[in-house]
């Protein structure tokens, strides 16, 4: 930790309050924090995991699980829980202002090029499926945060924002694209964390709402507007409810104050069941709303503090298995962990291993913009025909490929 930042901390002794001793502290219950949790717990490590929300969130969008994650989920015994709690789906479509079908693409499809190991899944269904499986002696700790850390030569001390300190082996960040952990230990100003955050150009939003009729359109399929610049997509849930996707072009990084608000203004004009879904949207406090983004941090690893997940390799919605890759670098990080003769050499050959992965992804991202959300209407005749070649002999070998990438066989199956 730099001079001035350890500093500003408060040590447990300067306190007066003893600090509690555990072998991790893992700051974020997201997927990757999670994941880590459960993988060091069941390994016999004392875990504290460290998240400022309430509970667990609620907010999130239906996602792909394949990958190296799914590998993940496998060899952890979760893929009996995920099939439960996924969709069967059966296709995105792609539809025009009056709804008709203008492109798409069955899942037996994408199901096909991945092998069959796919799982259509709400994001907070993910995440609720690794809280259920954490062993009981991980300790998860909800509206917390942290607010200083220390690292030493034989530990690192925690700081909390309830004024107690923990002591760990080790830290890790698993807080996101806008992680906390990143900005304390990794960043030599207050305002320096801006540069390990790539903007795409792109903010996205998800929210669920209530409403039969366009529940009855979306029922099994993922449906999407035939749009340039500007997209909402809607699919089904069994409980009645609709969970709604948008995403847009925007060179603002900067976040809406009324999520809801932004959302009507920007997607007003779309056709379809559009304006019903943005009459029945939440409250902003009940929308998902953020900036698409990638994280790019030169080192994932700083004395005895790390990153996992999007805090340090964000490969965006543009590139999809955000969740599979933060599960995946989070069972690597906990091998490493529990196997390695040192914490130094632990975190040096996890980054070593994972690094390569996520950048190929990263890389693979930025290069498909252009099919992620067109911007001119020949880039969106160009999508249509991709679509369409999908269901050609031999196209699905590519197809596993674009999507999979050299991370295939790092975890083992897949």
């Amino acid at each position: 930790m730099k001079a001035d930042k350890a500093a500003k901390s408060v040590s447990a002794a300067e306190s007066g309050k003893a600090a509690e001793s555990v072998k991790a502290v893992i700051c974020g219950a997201g997927i990757a924090g999670l994941g880590l949790a459960r993988c060091l717990g069941d390994a016999g490590w004392d875990v504290v995991v460290l998240e400022k929300s309430r509970a667990l969130r609620t907010q999130g969008y239906m996602i792909d699980f394949f990958g190296p994650g799914y590998a993940a989920a496998e060899e952890m015994g979760l893929l009996p829980r995920l099939q439960e709690l996924g969709y069967a789906v059966h296709e995105l479509r792609y539809v025009d202002e009056d709804g008709r079908r203008r492109a798409g693409m069955t899942y037996a499809t994408l199901g096909r090029a991945v092998g069959g190991r796919l799982i259509s899944i709400m994001r907070p269904d993910l995440e609720r499926a690794l809280y259920e499986s954490l062993p009981a002696g991980v300790d998860v700790r909800f509206g917390t945060t942290l607010t200083a850390i220390e690292d030493g030569t034989d530990g690192a001390t925690v700081s909390l924002n309830d004024g107690t300190h923990l002591e760990a082996d080790v830290v890790v960040g698993a807080d996101g694209v806008h992680s906390a952990v990143r900005r304390l230990a990794f960043c030599e100003a207050e305002d320096d964390d801006g540069r390990h955050v790539r903007h795409l150009g792109f903010h996205t939003a998800a929210f669920v709402f209530e409403d039969p009729g366009i529940h009855a359109a979306c029922r099994d399929s993922f449906v999407l507007t035939d749009t340039t610049d500007r997209q909402m997509g809607f699919y089904g849930l069994r409980d009645g409810r609709v969970a709604a996707f948008a995403v847009h072009r925007t060179a603002d990084p900067g976040l809406p104050g009324d999520p809801r608000a932004a959302l009507r203004k920007e997607y007003g004009e779309l056709g379809w069941v559009v304006p019903r879904a943005l009459r029945a949207c939440p409250p902003g406090d009940e929308v998902y709303y953020d900036q698409v983004a990638q994280t790019e941090v030169p080192r994932w690893s700083r004395g005895r503090v790390t990153l996992v997940g999007d805090a340090c390799y964000a490969v965006s919605l543009l590139a999809g298995q955000g969740a599979s890759l933060g599960l995946a670098g989070a069972r690597l990080l906990a091998g490493q962990l529990t196997g390695a003769p040192s914490t130094a050499t632990a975190l040096r050959r996890y980054e070593e291993q994972w690094r390569p992965v996520v950048t190929e992804k990263q890389r693979a991202a930025r290069k498909g913009v252009r099919w992620f959300l067109p911007h001119s209407k020949g880039q969106l005749r160009a999508r249509r025909l991709a679509l369409r070649a999908a269901r050609l002999p031999g196209a699905g070998r590519y197809l596993a490929s674009a999507l999979t990438g050299k991370s295939r066989g790092i975890l083992g199956g897949d």
